[in-house]
């Protein structure tokens, strides 16, 4: 049998997790450097390049010394706590990579807390020592103190600690100490993390991913617990209710380098996939056919924000996208709903709505995201937070969020916060920065974002992560300012949108097309302010002093996906298609919304 060691990476958005991954997959000699093209390989779609986060997490297996090493890389982020939690049940042992001058952040600290309480063996390594001002030393007591405070055992907390720069590929037990390959931490790995644990028995699995393949449909991914699978073997499906259906195994893979390899049997402790598996779902268990039992299911976060989907039906319906209709949207969500766990789909049976519900903005923009790059054209209404009675009191999400801001910021950012009812717990200084944590409910951070970037020019670093439910914490001003909308469709005009630049602040570019209902722009008072920007410039055969003045527009305000979610207000819609993002009221017509307001 072979050796194996099964591992999941922890580490904060950019610490460089992928790189490093990428590294031990060029010393596994999987890859030779003259094909490696330079790109990241474990984030292999689009939108995880773009945003340097990963989102789902994915297998890889390194061989090194005769060993096969399990890499398992997890999304860092708490939005995706779903897949966080069925990613550690695969791994006996977790790397924590800290960068050498931030040291841990807030969201290492979630996944962290959940590798702690499986009792998974960590492995500290320290990337990015080669960076200038950067504090080795300090960041290791400062990963202590962290794993202290998240009740780790002895043998937990005392954990070996590796050195090195993923992106010039060396690692060490000394940082002083440069050496010219990564192969230390691979053999820290052997040598710390534990093998999986040999259980003789009846097989067992606890279906943990899914893939899909057009080819032979739905694939079941998870360890095998206890016992061994084999090529065409009868067995039993139990799903979480303790339902059980006969199955078969059709074909058997295991993961090798970047890709699956064909087995006939896979032995207890190893990460396979399983073909001819039906109507399964995460979290049901593969046992035998004759005696099944069970493993137990893996418990699953809550969704603690909802947002309204809807089918497209603004003027411009249709010009964009492949998929508009509500059979395609609805389809889209129901297979969205197979992989990924924390998310909830319920249908409006009266209308073409969907109300569904997510971990947060981020988890539901990554969907309507990724929706979009593949030709779907959906409408999304403002994210609502999803109150809960607890023992006969109203209760609401709250958030941990931590924000790192030079030092003359952040006595706006705490009056911000304050506002919206944040408490701030601990304000320490990091060198010519200052480190603030609050307590601040889920909905005081839609929209908060935006202003603190604005409020320290750029420089606010920003995280947040659910902590629990307290009771309601009472009204939070809202955005004051009114929209202003378009009165009627047709193209904007430069000359129109300069006559009304005092008005407020624009959103869209001259020669844009726009349509009735539209929201254009943000006014500078409170009440929505209707105004025509189709409006173009009369010609006259008389010469006038001020006729050939040039119009001198302030560039518009452009929105990423998140920020237009977090701005919009009740009355209004997110309209997503491939190629446009437009906000507009959900009514169109003004007179429409004035009965509506009067009624």
């Amino acid at each position: 049998m072979q050796k194996i060691r099964n591992i999941a990476i922890i580490a904060h958005v950019d610490h460089g997790k992928t790189t490093l991954v990428d590294k031990m997959i060029l010393a596994g000699k999987l890859i030779r450097e003259n094909e490696n093209t330079g790109d990241l390989i474990m984030d292999n779609n689009d939108l995880e390049r773009e945003r340097g986060i990963t989102i789902l997490s994915k297998n890889v297996s390194i061989n090194y010394k005769d060993v096969k090493i399990n890499v398992i890389d997890t999304p860092g982020h708490a939005d995706f706590g779903g897949e966080v939690e069925r990613v550690l049940n695969m791994a006996d042992g977790v790397l924590l990579l800290v960068d050498a001058f931030e040291g841990p952040m807030p969201q290492t600290r979630f996944v962290l807390q959940k590798a702690i309480q499986l009792g998974l063996k960590p492995i500290v390594v320290i990337n990015k020592v080669d960076k200038p001002n950067c504090r080795p030393d300090i960041v290791q007591e400062e990963v202590f103190d962290l794993m202290f405070s998240l009740d780790a055992t002895e043998e937990q907390l005392d954990f070996p600690t590796i050195y090195g720069s993923a992106k010039q590929n060396w690692m060490s037990d000394d940082w002083k100490a440069q050496t010219d390959n990564i192969t230390p931490l691979l053999d820290a790995i052997i040598k710390y993390i534990p093998e999986p644990k040999i259980l003789e028995g009846t097989p067992q699995m606890l279906i943990t991913s899914l893939d899909y393949s057009s080819y032979v449909g739905r694939i079941a991914i998870g360890r095998v617990h206890r016992g061994e699978l084999y090529e065409g073997q009868d067995v039993s499906l139990v799903k979480r209710d303790g339902k059980i259906i006969k199955s078969k195994i059709r074909e058997l893979h295991t993961f090798e380098g970047l890709g699956r390899r064909k087995t006939d049997r896979v032995q207890c402790g190893d990460i396979c996939a399983l073909v001819g598996i039906e109507g399964f779902e995460i979290g049901d268990s593969i046992c035998d056919a004759i005696d099944p039992e069970p493993l137990e299911p893996i418990a699953i976060d809550e969704p603690t924000m909802s947002m309204v989907f809807a089918i497209n039906d603004s003027p411009f319906f249709g010009k964009d996208g492949k998929f508009v209709t509500s059979r395609h949207i609805h389809e889209r969500l129901m297979k969205e709903l197979d992989k990924n766990l924390a998310l909830r789909v319920e249908k409006d049976p009266s209308a073409d709505r969907w109300n569904v519900f997510g971990r947060g903005v981020l988890h539901l923009s990554v969907l309507i995201e990724t929706m979009r790059r593949e030709g779907y054209e959906l409408q999304v209404g403002q994210p609502q937070v999803i109150f809960k009675e607890i023992d006969g009191e109203k209760c609401e999400p709250i958030e941990q969020l931590t924000v790192n801001v030079p030092e003359e910021y952040s006595g706006k950012i705490i009056e911000m916060v304050s506002v919206r009812k944040g408490d701030l717990k601990i304000m320490e200084r990091k060198g010519d920065r200052i480190h603030l944590e609050f307590e601040i409910p889920s909905r005081g951070i839609i929209g908060l974002r935006t202003n603190m970037l604005t409020a320290s020019t750029g420089e606010a670093v920003i995280a947040h992560r659910f902590k629990e439910y307290q009771p309601y914490k009472g009204e939070i001003a809202k955005r004051e300012n009114g929209s202003i909308i378009a009165m009627e469709s047709g193209t904007a005009f430069a000359y129109a949108i300069d006559k009304l630049q005092d008005r407020g602040r624009f959103f869209i570019f001259p020669q844009e097309e726009v349509y009735a209902g539209q929201v254009v722009g943000e006014h500078s008072k409170e009440g929505d302010l209707v105004v025509n920007v189709t409006k173009s410039k009369k010609l006259t055969n008389m010469r006038s002093k001020s006729a050939d003045d040039k119009a001198v527009l302030v560039p518009p305000v452009v929105f990423s996906l998140e920020e237009a979610l977090e701005y919009i207000k009740e009355d209004e819609y997110v309209e997503v298609t491939p190629h446009a993002m437009r906000m507009r009221k959900i009514i169109l017509d003004e007179n429409e919304r004035k009965k509506l307001k009067k009624g």
